[in-house]
């Protein structure tokens, strides 16, 4: 597939190392000539360097043939710009654009359409990162939390910890414990890394433990792997912008919340458009306004502000004063590494979660839905099942009998409303939801091939 990808920032970054190791044709565009360089001596990319929503440069970045446009600049106006741009003098057939701006979002069905601004897909990072952060919370000791088929699935990843009633058990175990509720391990992580689980793999502590269950199920499978953790009462969220304040006004119903804000006017825009939540003019590395805010009371601190550093050291001094959780956003994605599992319980990568978003766009194959996982270095995938016994190469198929990739695991099938556990005796039928785990993303073309479907389905 030819893609121009314009901005090259750690979205765009992120997003060209991904779709260029996947054998497709990338173009890059940005202002930065020196971020180009850098990305084009690692990857296998072309660069163009310019105004990304200029029709010269589009032109030279190869805009009459491209199949996709995906336009992640830091200026929301420019990504519109080129959208309309690409349409009006190229016809690219699909045009997908990152919009930031509430105001943008709040109207997007009237402006976003091919007879307004046309952007055929809409991606808001704040949106993304401010529902990850609120699955967390709703899941008290998930390290992560994903979602499949509208909410009916989820993949959860959790550490199982010395006390877990399977820790030291074979995974053949879990059924007999819990007889009425099915789940499926998807992968274990052990010291980074990754092992296939088998009925006789022991879970070990320190395990970090991907499973998928129907949501109604994931609490108490939780409790199998680690004691269990009371609900969160009282957060603490550092940072009132955009994801601060979305982030607020979907939970201040349900928990005690309250923002803390360094700047005036904004601390005066939050209190007017916040209902219950309270909001501080304060610095969250100030400690003795923590202490003076009983940070040793609090369930979860979040740190969501726009300066990694600052939330990186907020979270440790929170830690440090007994916050009982913290979590970090953080940009730049060589950090998070760094800093996820130590004194900070989560590092919430925003690039990646956006990058997962897109890709689901970018596939081939009827692919609904792509988590990035690990990091990046594995992916959970909700794929369709087209086609008959003929024209696919699952439709009609046990689970056993599919020719998967190696480290790929079928975790479960939505069929309709039904959430099935997949097993090697499951059956896969046309119009199945297949959710897929992959330790190693760099075999997703191989899972894409399998959900293509052949010529004779037509």
């Amino acid at each position: 597939m030819k893609i121009i990808l314009l901005g090259a920032g750690q979205v765009g970054g992120t997003l060209a190392e991904n779709l260029a190791s996947e054998e497709n044709d990338i173009t890059v565009v940005d202002t930065d000539s020196v971020r180009l360089r850098e990305l084009q001596d690692r990857i296998d990319i072309r660069t163009v360097n310019g105004q990304a929503s200029l029709p010269d440069i589009l032109e030279r970045a190869g805009a009459d043939d491209a199949d996709m446009l995906i336009a992640v600049t830091s200026s929301d106006e420019v990504n519109m710009i080129a959208c309309q741009v690409a349409l009006t003098l190229f016809r690219t057939p699909t045009k997908i654009a990152r919009i930031r701006d509430p105001q943008y979002i709040r109207d997007a069905d009237k402006l976003f359409a091919q007879d307004a601004i046309p952007v055929d897909v809409l991606i808001s990072p704040e949106r993304l990162v401010t529902n990850y952060i609120h699955r967390l919370i709703e899941t008290p000791g998930a390290l992560q939390v994903l979602d499949f088929a509208d909410g009916k699935l989820q993949l959860v990843a959790v550490k199982a910890v010395h006390g877990g009633l399977l820790v030291g058990q074979e995974l053949r175990f879990l059924r007999h414990h819990m007889p009425t509720t099915e789940t499926r391990v998807a992968a274990i992580y052990r010291k980074g890394q990754a092992i296939i689980p088998e009925g006789n793999t022991i879970i070990e502590a320190e395990d970090e433990v991907f499973f998928i269950a129907a949501s109604s199920d994931i609490r108490a499978i939780m409790s199998e792997l680690r004691r269990k953790e009371n609900t969160y009462k009282r957060i603490v969220i550092a940072g009132g912008g955009n994801i601060g304040y979305r982030l607020a006004r979907s939970i201040e119903k349900r928990y005690s919340v309250k923002v803390l804000e360094r700047d005036e006017k904004r601390c005066d825009w939050l209190s007017n458009h916040l209902k219950q939540a309270i909001v501080l003019r304060a610095d969250a590395s100030d400690q003795e306004l923590l202490l003076d805010e009983n940070i040793e009371d609090t369930d979860v601190f979040i740190a969501v502000t726009n300066d990694d550093e600052a939330n990186i050291m907020a979270s440790l001094l929170a830690k440090r004063l007994g916050a009982r959780k913290v979590m970090t956003l953080i940009n730049n994605t060589a950090y998070v590494d760094l800093v996820q599992g130590g004194d900070i319980d989560i590092a919430i990568s925003p690039p990646q979660a956006t990058v997962g978003s897109l890709l689901a766009h970018v596939r081939r194959g009827d692919i609904v839905n792509v988590h990035s996982l690990r990091r990046g270095a594995a992916e959970a995938i909700e794929a369709v099942a087209h086609g008959d016994e003929k024209s696919s190469k699952v439709v009609g198929r046990f689970v056993e009998d599919i020719d998967l990739p190696e480290g790929c695991t079928i975790g479960a099938i939505v069929r309709n409303e039904e959430v099935i556990i997949a097993h090697d005796l499951t059956k896969i039928e046309s119009g199945d939801h297949v959710i897929l785990f992959l330790v190693d993303k760099r075999r997703t073309p191989d899972v894409e091939k399998l959900f293509q479907v052949g010529f004779s389905f037509f």
